[in-house]
């Protein structure tokens, strides 16, 4: 304890204040990160965020009532009995906020495309600007996307080229179009879908990959086959479900989606001939849907394609032995600030796989920052589809 206090001691007062004020918002933003990272029912998800938010601002006047402006004084004396509780929280705010968190900032500033990235190019659709208004439609949260400045309805196109060794000589310049978290609620209104699906049907892509949250509303399973059926592709489609599919009819939500010809894999495996070549397609819909897929009688020497709503899969995908994983559901945390990045990310390891590209031996995962949203909110982190292109070489 003499360490502690001897240690806080020696940070000036504003700069100490400044880093146990981040530490706190890092250490709930953390916690309401991975308590979303699991299967809880949406009411109890509810009070968790609410809780949450309540403690934000709680927290800041609890410490600034018991230690002032001067945090180090939770340490000084030495705190005995019941007062050791916050002095210990004034701490682990403290090396969260001035030690953890800048690493973690550096650490993520470091980080570099995986190597197996070729290339990585992207387009910029203002959807409002081509039809001559914004498209915000009739959804519950409506007026967020009436906000300054947010980029709701600017969205990437993406084109990422990845070199994948195993990949069959066959497969060479295979495409697959990754679309994820389309998020049906009446915001965006359906012409904002029609605008940027209609683009996508000029890729021609070889295969489709829906990766789950199709429907978010109780009304909205009429857009499926409107807003879907604009989608085309030249050898298959799959699709599974994810955690927001779980509240609303999700047996209806596939059974729209076989309509269209697109194979809803749930949590199974499928073989399919492509160019002559065995592929196997994966379905993994945990932890909201379950149990698991049996590879037990999967093919070993066949390419596996896996999709998963959550990359939080990933260590499930290594032990299995995927080839490439396809997610979403993280949105790229849909707010992301200047250095810092994203803050609120659904997911068990907090802003690890916010979004983006991931080379974790043997796989390969690509993390969609989705195209829609139940809060339709983007700064700095615009919606997205992806083009991906699969390569023998490394040319």
């Amino acid at each position: 304890m003499l360490v502690i206090s001897e240690l806080l001691a020696r940070i000036p007062a504003p700069l100490l204040c400044l880093g146990v004020a981040a530490g706190h918002l890092a250490i709930l933003s953390v916690s309401l990160n991975i308590w979303y990272g699991h299967a809880l029912p949406k009411w109890f998800l509810s009070i968790q965020r609410k809780l949450h938010t309540l403690l934000v601002p709680i927290g800041l006047v609890v410490l600034v009532l018991l230690y002032g402006f001067r945090p180090a004084t939770a340490w000084n004396p030495p705190p005995t009995g019941l007062a050791v509780v916050p002095a210990f929280y004034v701490f682990a705010c403290a090396m969260m906020g001035m030690v953890i968190l800048p690493l973690a900032t550096l650490a993520r500033g470091l980080r570099r495309l995986p190597a197996l990235v070729l290339s990585n190019h992207t387009r910029t659709i203002d959807v409002a600007e081509k039809l001559g208004y914004k498209p915000v439609g009739d959804g519950k949260h409506r007026h967020l996307a009436r906000l300054p400045y947010n980029e709701v309805f600017r969205v990437d196109l993406t084109e990422k080229t990845f070199h994948l060794p195993q990949l069959p000589a066959a497969w060479d310049g295979l495409t697959i179009l990754h679309l994820s978290d389309i998020h049906l609620c009446g915001t965006p209104e359906r012409e904002f879908y029609f605008h940027i699906l209609d683009l996508c049907k000029d890729w021609n892509p070889d295969l489709l990959a829906l990766t789950g949250d199709i429907v978010d509303s109780p009304r909205h399973h009429r857009w499926v086959l409107p807003v879907l059926g604009r989608l085309r592709w030249q050898i298959g489609a799959f699709a599974i479900l994810g955690n927001h599919d779980v509240w609303y009819e999700p047996v209806r939500t596939r059974r729209r989606l076989e309509r269209l010809k697109i194979k809803v894999l749930g949590n199974s495996w499928q073989q399919f001939d492509v160019r002559g070549q065995p592929l196997v397609v994966i379905g993994h819909e945990g932890p909201w849907f379950g149990p698991p897929p049996d590879l037990a009688s999967c093919p070993q020497d066949a390419f596996r394609l896996l999709l998963s709503h959550t990359p939080d899969n990933i260590s499930w995908a290594r032990c299995h032995r995927i080839d490439l994983m396809l997610a979403g559901h993280n949105h790229g945390g849909q707010i992301r600030l200047p250095v810092i990045g994203s803050i609120l990310v659904p997911s068990r390891y907090s802003r690890r796989y916010d979004c983006g590209v991931f080379h974790e031996e043997p796989t390969l995962m690509h993390v969609s920052r989705g195209l829609g949203g139940q809060h339709p909110l983007r700064y700095n982190c615009r919606p997205e589809v992806t083009r991906i292109v699969l390569k023998t070489t490394s040319r």
